[in-house]
This record gives C-alpha cells, sequence and structure tokens, in this order.
C-alpha cells in the first residue's frame, strides 16, 4: 500500500492510464481485504457451532445414536429460549410502549427460524456424531479455527434420524 500513495502524489491527471490502473489496484485489494473478513466471520460460526456441540458430548460416548443425536439438535435449536424469555420478561415490565433489545431478539428470531426450517427440510450443517471417527477428532480439537479443516460437516435432517 506504501507504494500505491507514493504513485497517487506523482499523477497528474485524475484519468489517465497510470491512475485508471493504480485505482482497480486500490479496489483490488480491498474487494480482497472485504472477502478475508467475510471468511473469517463464517469460520467464527462453524466453530461456535462445533464448539457448542463439543461442550456438550456426553463423557465416554463414542458416537451417539439417532435418538441422542436428535436431542442434541432439539437443545441446539433451543439454545437462545433463556434469552428470548429473558427479553419478554424485561419487555413486560414497566410502562414503556417501545421494545427493549428489539434488534436482539429480531437476530435471534430469525436465526431460530432458519435453523428450524434448514432442519426440517435440507439438513442442518454440523460435525458428522454417528461417525466414531468424527467423534475422535471433535474430542481432541482445542477450538482453533484452523483445524477446521479437519472435521467432515454434514447435513442432518429430522427425516434422516427419524426411520
Amino acid at each position: 500500500m506504501p507504494n500505491i500513495k507514493k504513485s497517487i502524489e506523482k499523477l497528474k491527471h485524475p484519468n489517465s492510464r497510470k491512475t485508471l490502473k493504480i485505482i482497480s489496484k486500490i479496489k483490488r485489494n480491498e474487494k480482497k481485504d472485504q472477502n478475508k473478513v467475510g471468511t473469517h466471520i463464517k469460520q467464527n460460526l462453524i466453530g461456535e457451532k462445533i464448539l457448542w456441540f463439543k461442550e456438550r458430548i456426553p463423557e465416554g460416548c463414542v458416537v451417539l445414536n439417532n435418538e441422542q443425536t436428535l436431542n442434541l439438535i432439539e437443545q441446539y435449536l433451543a439454545r437462545f429460549d433463556e434469552e428470548l424469555e429473558q427479553i419478554a420478561l424485561k419487555n413486560s415490565v414497566g410502562q414503556r410502549k417501545n421494545r427493549q433489545h428489539a434488534s436482539r431478539e429480531d437476530i435471534i428470531n430469525i436465526t431460530k427460524k432458519k435453523e428450524q426450517e434448514e432442519f426440517e427440510t435440507c439438513g442442518l450443517e454440523m460435525p458428522d456424531l454417528l461417525d466414531a471417527q468424527q467423534m475422535e477428532v471433535l474430542r481432541n480439537w482445542n477450538g482453533e479455527l484452523r483445524f477446521l479443516q479437519h472435521f467432515k460437516l454434514k447435513r442432518i435432517a429430522r427425516k434422516h434420524l427419524i426411520k
């Protein structure tokens, strides 16, 4: 970037070929940075999801059966229920007409609806808890995002677990 700033100062005409080339370099670098941020956000979300499942796997369990997996997914889908109750309680107390914490409540409701719909239709993307090798990888994972590539994420729907 310092080279680009120096070359911008030397330019004389705003529509010259050199100026346009430098502008395209700047835009390309901005686009790269934006893509990196998006990738990091996506990795963080996947990492949080995997960590949630890792923390709730029963001790000494080699693989989960369909019923245990279904119960775990239902717990995952209901993970925001307590927070929604707290928000509803805060909104019910007092004389205010506007909703306190409205944006957080809306985000939670959208997320719950989207995940519930995914689980009922195409499946919720999660680590494969029905595979012994993937369970071993999950147990040994220390929470670092750079090791996410070792997981084989699988889409699991309700219809796959209930037979």
